[in-house]
């Protein structure tokens, strides 16, 4: 009697346990669908964050680009002053707007290139031609869909202290190099036009990213 008391116990105890574990491995089971659903949310939040790191840093590789190409026109010209002075485009080959796709100088020249049968520079215009020529190109190998403004401007800036394409000529003999170029957040949208509101098809961004004054100095 003793002996069948037990087995009962046992089976009492057995069939007890075997509920209670269903009920754990049940409960873990949304648990671990919970876990993997806030999971999948974080890993998302995660790639997010990264794409917009890799944009941002894209930006900012461009804006140094274009600050270093701009530095470089400046020096072209302070070392140039006998033209740079100029404040003409056909005197003057180092202004003018340039948004072609490429970006070609107005009148391109390639005598700065010593190879041999190549014809040297004769004059200091001919220089210029051809550093613009060589500039440009570059501009366009570093800066996507760039365009370049270079101009006699005393008023680089709106009412709005925004940047801005238009040049005003002054009397204060400073030369502005103005570069702009897609973005990733440009309308692409915009169709050709000479209107402010819709640039040329190149330009993509209604404002230049980099204005770099120049001062050329006196002619002698």
């Amino acid at each position: 009697m003793f002996h069948q008391q037990k087995i009962t116990v046992s089976q009492a105890t057995i069939l007890h346990t075997g509920r209670s574990m269903r009920k754990t491995s049940g409960f873990s089971l949304v648990e671990v669908l919970v876990s993997i659903v806030v999971l999948s949310f974080g890993l998302l939040g995660m790639v997010g964050m990264q794409a917009a790191s890799l944009q941002a840093n894209r930006e900012a590789r461009l804006q140094s680009s274009a600050v270093v190409l701009a530095r470089e026109a400046a020096e072209m010209i302070r070392g140039n002053k006998a033209i740079g002075l100029l404040t003409t485009t056909t005197a003057n080959p180092y202004l003018g707007s340039f948004s072609s796709s490429p970006l070609v100088a107005t009148d391109p020249k390639y005598c700065l290139n010593v190879a041999t049968g190549t014809t040297a520079c004769t004059n200091t215009t001919e220089i210029a031609k051809a550093q613009m020529t060589e500039w440009l190109a570059r501009v366009d190998a570093q800066l996507p869909g760039a365009r370049v403004d270079v101009c006699f401007d005393s008023a680089p800036f709106d009412s709005n202290g925004l940047p801005r394409w238009a040049c005003t000529a002054g009397t204060s003999g400073v030369i502005m190099v103005k570069i702009g170029w897609t973005r990733g957040s440009t309308n692409r949208s915009l169709t050709p036009s000479s209107t402010a509101s819709a640039p040329a098809a190149l330009e993509r961004a209604t404002i230049p990213s980099v204005i770099f004054p120049v001062t050329a100095g006196s002619a002698t």
